[in-house]
């Protein structure tokens, strides 16, 4: 075979149409092997870019607030309300039937 035949010989064992096990398996193969090339660059530069102190994205110039006070106000409010109800039925403010008695 001359070197002249070799990539009309190629081009028509990946032509589509006639099952060929041949063709897709070196269409999976050779796609499993790209990604796993990019995972291993992308995982290496990762690497490197940590290991020398370097941030991967961008930096965060300033940071939100973690909480408001507004918010925390509203959940001390409710905590006061509840406190306040079970002082009513601890004291007997409350006044009702119990059906067990």
């Amino acid at each position: 075979m001359t070197a002249s035949h070799l990539p009309d010989s190629f081009l028509k064992r990946l032509r589509y149409g006639v099952p060929n096990p041949q063709r897709d398996w070196f269409i999976l193969l050779t796609i499993s092997v790209m990604v796993l090339v990019g995972s291993i660059v992308w995982n290496v530069w990762t690497f490197e870019t940590v290991a020398q102190g370097g941030i991967i994205g961008s930096i965060a110039t300033s940071s939100p607030p973690i909480f408001s006070r507004a918010s925390l106000d509203t959940i001390h409010t409710v905590f006061e309300n509840r406190a306040n109800e079970k002082a009513k039925y601890e004291t007997g403010s409350y006044h009702f039937a119990d059906p067990s008695q």
